[in-house]
């Protein structure tokens, strides 16, 4: 499009969209004419003015994507005579939406068509021996801001009614919400009168449709309330005349109610139905050079002194230390550039670099875990983790004295690692890194090490499991126990944040890959797809339900900050690739006994980062993958978990029956723990109650370091084909009170591991299952894994452990090996292969 053409105003649909938001400008001629000054609505008091060279530009931050239906420009005398208008997504690639090499200043109307979050004046010829002088920048258009389109569906259909009263028996409340255009409500002839309805989860409304019968309502009001106590009005009227009205609202809650205070008639009033449907305001598109990641993200950058970041460090540090339980969470994030401190880290932290490559971010100290608080003791060193850094320990050696629910990942240690702390430890999982010396395990009861390098590894108990870990130690089971995979055979790692050459905030998504040893990064960019973050909905504490799920809808990938987040409903993924992404453990409670978290049986969506937390309302559920029956072929595309977490009681009373359930086929579960809690408050037989933390339905499914501790029943089901697994742990519970508690029909206690019956091919590798029975030692498990006997399913390298001889397991796998306790003669035994 070239030329000058003045047209009249945009259209009543479009607004100013430029006004007050943030510019920035090739140069300005002076202090007095910044590039704010054209965008602040004074149209002759103040203006933007350039240096007096070419080319020249000044640009605007919408704040988020929009289309951009036209352009107004009120010039100085001072124009310009060839430039061109363009829009970019990010800032850095533009567009042209206008172009003109005969510009004549004065006011140009500009008709425009495109979308953009930037717009910008790029001018390359100027009028006059002066600068580019601009009084206004005016842009016009639409965006995501304003609500989101509203839902077709009527959400209060078949919900629970009430009114404050009902003309007969055949008129009742729920008529009105039955879907029936041949039943009504109507109520007795006396005001006010109302009748509401309970949506069931908080909602947000964006349309009532009333369909009257002749006795309808000339004065009411339309209400919301979170409660069924408190109401808001949303609408009010004193001039209704009945018929069908369609009234297009905004409000959020989960009780609506019509409440009429004048009737058209001697009669009550009178409705066929009463229709409810919502939608949401989709949330600005975030800044990608300046994203608001809420209170608990700390971004480091080099310029900042080492003593400042070193004491918001240890701040930090010195809060979460020993904070096993509370509601804390911290994000600690280092820009790429070399930094003078060190890290300790603590319950619910997560310390990563924002690097393209671990070696951008090169820390010239520890970041590190120790036991301190514990007497040494790190069994209870869990959820935390190290993401895209470099460290170079000033001791030698980086301790990461760790257990469940914590991960070191995409890391660089410039020296050896020390995996304990003196006591006893049980962690752990150590991914796509390297170690420049030696891993040391100590006393670490087991460990996942997967697509490694490192110069050497000393150490063993009684599960230490290898993935495509170049230099892993040789294959030896029990003693050492060591098993070893020379290939990961399909793994996608963990997506990650970072920040590009041009400053701007980005999730990097890497590749699937097949038959793989070692890190991604050591031989340059690894393949993958890069995600802006303008293209996620950045969720805070306190966020609804509803405003995730629209963001959702609305094609927007999730990014948690750092918080605990009370859910009223489910969070539903929909969308094929979706990107779920967690910072500092960020955590889900479904307070309702509602999923927390449901993905649909599509290609390609990753989840990652997240802890899920029971409420004290049972749910049947905590997440599911694929809705029951999924069948969808998932084998070139498939949904990843990488350090996904269950809990049930410890931060409080806690019920789940099943915390993950994993329909679809293909997944990839790479890293979890589902835990009942043991410890803390709300724990207890009859407490915190959960049947199981695993259930495997989807074929082909693969899973790198399961960790399943403390259910009630079978722990980990696996009902789907072609599964394999990659290291397992498991504690039985701790607290059944008797034997007659802990009993599966006329068994002895449930497996950790139960393989259906049905299934006819299924691998394991490197599996463990201990127990402390601490309320009864006479207690006894018949077997940890309950497998068909069948060629194709095949487990290796087995362990089982009675913890101080507190309990027995009389078997390891089906009615072989064992048993283990104080009448066994032993407390440990192995087993190399089934069959």
């Amino acid at each position: 499009m070239s030329g000058l053409a003045v047209v009249a105003p945009a259209s009543a649909a479009d607004g100013l969209l430029s006004q007050g938001k943030a510019a920035t400008a090739s140069s300005s001629e002076g202090a007095g004419f910044a590039a704010s000054a054209a965008f602040d609505g004074n149209l002759a008091g103040t203006r933007w003015a350039s240096a007096a060279s070419d080319p020249q530009w000044v640009q605007v931050d919408l704040g988020v994507t929009a289309s951009i239906s036209q352009v107004v420009l009120t010039w100085e005398a001072a124009f310009g005579r060839s430039f061109k208008i363009q829009a970019s997504a990010d800032g850095s690639a533009w567009a042209d939406l206008y172009s003109t090499t005969t510009g004549t200043g004065g006011g140009q109307t500009l008709t425009v068509s495109g979308s953009g979050r930037y717009v910008r004046m790029y001018g390359t010829a100027r009028g006059t021996g002066y600068g580019y002088s601009l009084w206004e920048f005016q842009v016009y258009g639409s965006t995501g801001s304003t609500p989101g389109q509203c839902g077709t569906a009527n959400v209060a259909q078949g919900k629970t009614a009430a009114a404050s009263s009902v003309q007969a028996a055949d008129t009742p409340a729920a008529a009105a919400f039955d879907g029936n255009p041949g039943t009504r409500w109507s109520s007795a002839a006396i005001d006010p009168q109302w009748i509401q309805i309970d949506l069931g989860s908080t909602q947000t409304i964006c349309r009532a449709v009333l369909t009257w019968e002749a006795a309808a309502a000339k004065a009411f009001k339309i209400q919301i309330s979170p409660n069924a106590t408190a109401w808001t009005d949303i609408y009010s009227t004193t001039t209704g005349a009945g018929g069908t009205q369609t009234l297009d609202v905004t409000g959020t809650g989960r009780y609506l109610r019509l409440y009429g205070t004048a009737r058209t008639t001697g009669y009550g009033y009178s409705l066929w139905e009463f229709a409810v449907h919502t939608g949401a305001v989709v949330d600005p598109d975030p800044d990608p050079r300046n994203p608001d990641f809420g209170p608990n993200v700390a971004v480091f950058d080099p310029s900042m002194s080492a003593p400042t970041i070193q004491n918001k460090l240890n701040t930090v540090f010195a809060q979460q230390e020993s904070n096993q339980f509370g509601n804390e969470r911290q994000a600690l994030l280092f820009k790429p550039g070399r930094y003078e401190v060190g890290v300790r880290v603590g319950y619910y932290t997560q310390v990563a670099g924002l690097g393209m490559s671990p070696d951008d971010v090169d820390i010239r100290g520890p970041v590190m875990v120790d036991a301190g608080w514990f007497g040494g003791n790190a069994t209870q060193n869990f959820w935390r983790a190290a993401e895209n850094l470099s460290a170079a320990p000033n001791e030698g050696y980086n301790r990461w004295a760790v257990s469940q629910a914590v991960s070191m990942r995409r890391v660089h240690i410039r020296g050896d690692l020390q995996l304990d702390d003196g006591g006893w430890s049980s962690g752990g999982f150590l991914a796509d890194s390297k170690i420049d010396g030696q891993v040391r395990s100590g006393s670490q009861q087991q460990w996942l090490s997967r697509n490694t390098d490192w110069a050497s590894w000393s150490g063993s108990v009684w599960n230490m499991v290898f993935v495509g870990a170049n230099n892993a130690p040789a294959p030896s089971f029990p003693n050492p126990s060591h098993t070893v995979v020379a290939q990961t055979p399909l793994v996608r790692e963990k997506p990650f944040l970072y920040v590009d050459g041009q400053s701007r905030y980005n999730v990097f998504v890497p590749a699937l890959r097949q038959n793989t040893a070692g890190t991604t990064w050591s031989g340059g960019t690894p393949a993958g797809t890069s995600i802006s973050i303008s293209d996620f909905s950045i969720a805070k504490p306190g966020v609804s339900t509803a405003t995730v799920n629209a963001a959702l809808a609305a094609g927007k990938n999730l990014l948690f900050t750092p918080g605990v987040y009370h859910l009223d409903g489910t969070i539903r993924v929909t969308r094929p690739n979706t990107v779920v992404l967690g910072m500092g453990l960020a955590t889900l409670v479904p307070d309702t006994g509602a999923t927390a978290l449901s993905v649909a049986d599509v290609d390609g969506v990753k989840v990652a980062g997240i802890l899920i937390d029971a409420a004290p309302v049972n749910s049947a559920v905590l997440m599911e993958v694929g809705p029951t029956g999924s069948a969808a072929d998932h084998s070139a595309n498939p949904t990843s978990l990488h350090d996904v977490y269950f809990r049930v009681g410890g931060a409080h009373v806690g019920k789940a029956t099943v915390s993950l359930v994993i329909n679809s086929d293909h997944v990839i579960a790479d890293h979890m723990w589902a835990w009942r809690g043991d410890h803390g408050d709300g724990v207890g037989w009859t407490v915190n109650t959960a049947d199981t933390g695993v259930i495997v339905n989807g074929d082909d499914v693969t899973a790198y370091g399961l960790f399943v501790e403390h259910y009630q029943k079978h722990e980990t089901i696996w009902n789907g084909n072609g599964g394999r697994t990659y290291m397992f742990q498991n504690e039985r519970p701790y607290d059944p009170p008797d034997q007659a508690a802990y009993m599966n029909g006329s068994t002895r206690g449930y497996a950790a591991y139960k393989v259906a019956d049905s299934v006819t091919t299924h691998e394991a590798w490197g599996l463990g299952s201990y127990c402390l029975f601490l309320q009864d030692a006479g207690i006894v498990a018949e077997r940890s894994f309950e497998v068909p006997v069948r060629p194709g399913v095949k487990f290796h390298n087995m362990v089982i452990v009675s913890l101080g001889g507190l309990g027995t397991i009389n078997h390891v796998i089906n009615d072989t090996g064992g048993p283990v306790g104080p009448n066994a003669g032993k407390t440990i035994d192995y087993l190399v292969n089934h069959p």
